[in-house]
């Protein structure tokens, strides 16, 4: 590629650029010092899985991987401890070193599903912010203002409401700029969200005699409740280490609109092939479509077929799953002519107490054996029963 099309190739499905014509330079002196671009992004391991939400990141950090350059995927197992400030109206609860360890650990396998490990450095910013002394710190912070700080949004109207801010999150957008700085970056790359701590690497580099960083910023995926960003916390998220059947029925649960939008950050479907598709197929058969490649992604082409097909037979043709756990009939829930049907529902995990056993009862998600339970009581003499709760199934042997 020439450095144009490199150029057109890497601006694609980013939301900003900071700036383009940097990105020329430093691809054509890359080209003349016959070396790498150094590309990082940092991710703090404050959940156990990644999920679609990363990828569209991962993805992205993947082009660059495509044209010869060097990825630097940074594990932010010291930044996580004061916990990213962005987006928070109140402190992050601190993590603990065991949390962060363990959950670091799960990222190293899973980024390779996108990354291609031959062109993937794995670095912990421990390896640099750990060994600093207090002068060290003080001399880093003497590097950028207070005032500098509180024009970040968030820092900003939370002192404007008079919320609490510690004094350890200031650090924070300092601490991940330093990273820049000791690992040479000639990008940085994060979410929308993201962008005022990438511009404080940007800056500290300058300070630190080095070139500044390009910005690249992707944009922030939503949810499947389509209006807030993909968190596991929120619990509107898919996650890419999650079993085949799930993860699709997840992603058939999104709105259209909110799908084609999926196609756009999580394929490398062309805008022009996604208006394409909308005009000759149904939506239904679209996401059906998404769904399978995104399972095959994560899984195989096997493991998305199979899916597909089960939910084609148990949701939308409402047949009986074929592989339903079998659980024997649990101790102290029969009753004289019956059985109790909420702590039923607890005791073989159809529910997660037996209160949200009797919200589902309330609520008409619980049959047995095909009918609608309406009470707590059920009247059962005896034999196997088949409950079902929502989407999940047991066979009960009496």
């Amino acid at each position: 590629m020439t450095i144009d099309e490199q150029v057109r190739y890497l601006r694609k499905g980013l939301a900003e650029l900071i700036r383009e014509e940097d990105l020329r330079e430093r691809l054509l002196l890359a080209a003349k010092e016959g070396r790498p671009l150094r590309v990082k992004a940092g991710f703090d391991p404050t959940a156990p899985d990644l999920h679609l939400g990363h990828t569209v990141l991962l993805r992205k950090m993947k082009h660059f991987q495509d044209l010869g350059h060097q990825v630097v995927f940074l594990i932010g197992d010291m930044t996580g401890l004061i916990g990213d400030p962005t987006g928070r109206n109140i402190t992050r609860p601190a993590m603990t070193r065991e949390d962060i360890a363990r959950n670091a650990e799960t990222y190293r396998t899973q980024v390779f599903k996108i990354l291609d490990p031959e062109k993937t450095e794995i670095r912990f910013n421990s390896e640099w912010l750990e060994p600093m002394g207090f002068v060290d710190i003080v001399r880093l912070c003497s590097r950028y203002t207070v005032a500098r700080i509180l024009e970040r949004d968030d820092f900003s109207k939370r002192y404007k409401e008079g919320q609490p801010i510690s004094l350890h999150e200031l650090l924070y957008p300092v601490s991940q700029g330093y990273d820049s700085v000791a690992l040479r970056c000639d990008v940085e790359m994060g979410g929308t969200d993201q962008k005022f701590n990438l511009l404080v690497g940007r800056e500290l580099q300058k300070d630190f005699g080095q070139l500044p960083q390009i910005v690249a910023t992707t944009p922030l995926l939503e949810g499947l409740d389509g209006v807030n960003k993909m968190s596991k916390s929120l619990g509107n998220y898919v996650g890419i280490t999650e079993a085949p059947e799930i993860m699709f029925r997840k992603i058939m649960q999104v709105s259209d609109d909110l799908m084609y939008r999926y196609y756009l950050l999580l394929t490398d479907y062309s805008e022009h092939s996604i208006s394409e598709m909308k005009t000759r197929l149904h939506p239904m058969d679209m996401k059906i479509a998404l769904g399978k490649l995104l399972v095959a992604q994560f899984h195989s082409a096997g493991d998305a077929e199979a899916a597909a097909q089960r939910f084609d037979r148990e949701v939308r043709r409402k047949e009986t799953p074929r592989d339903i756990p079998e659980v024997p009939l649990p101790d102290g829930v029969r009753l004289a002519g019956g059985v109790r049907v909420d702590k039923l529902l607890a005791r073989i995990g159809l529910a997660e107490s037996v209160s949200d056993g009797a919200r589902k009862i309330k609520a008409g998600s619980v049959e047995i054996d095909g009918v609608k339970v309406r009470d707590i009581l059920h009247v059962h003499e005896g034999g196997t029963m088949l409950i079902q709760a929502g989407k999940n199934w047991r066979r009960i042997r009496a």
